[in-house]
């Protein structure tokens, strides 16, 4: 899993052929991280993953102020506004990435 994932979508590419997951931090919603958004859109969605990285990097309309788990939503919200799907369905997917990348049953 490369934590945080701050770097270029041809990077993530090549992480994924290596198979590995991407999570995707807050930081996705600030306005000028084009480069977060668009490893969203390319990156299949069977290989993200969500996250807080709490205290740290919360989410608009929250930046600047401590980020808690509960602001993962946002995360979630704006992977579906960039990927031209439903929320509902990124928070079911990346469960199931996060379940079968920590082995959960």
């Amino acid at each position: 899993m490369l934590h945080c994932y701050s770097g270029n979508v041809e990077l993530a590419k090549e992480y994924i052929k290596m198979g590995c997951y991407i999570s995707i931090p807050g930081t996705v919603t600030f306005k000028n991280n084009k480069k977060t958004r668009e490893v969203v859109s390319e990156i299949p969605l069977e290989y993200l993953l969500i996250e807080t990285d709490s205290p740290y990097m919360a989410p608009e309309p929250h930046r600047g102020k401590r980020n808690d788990p509960s602001l993962v939503a946002f995360v979630a919200d704006k992977i579906a506004q960039e990927k031209g799907i439903s929320y509902e369905k990124v928070c079911e997917a990346t469960k199931e990435n996060a379940k079968r990348f920590f082995n959960i049953k």
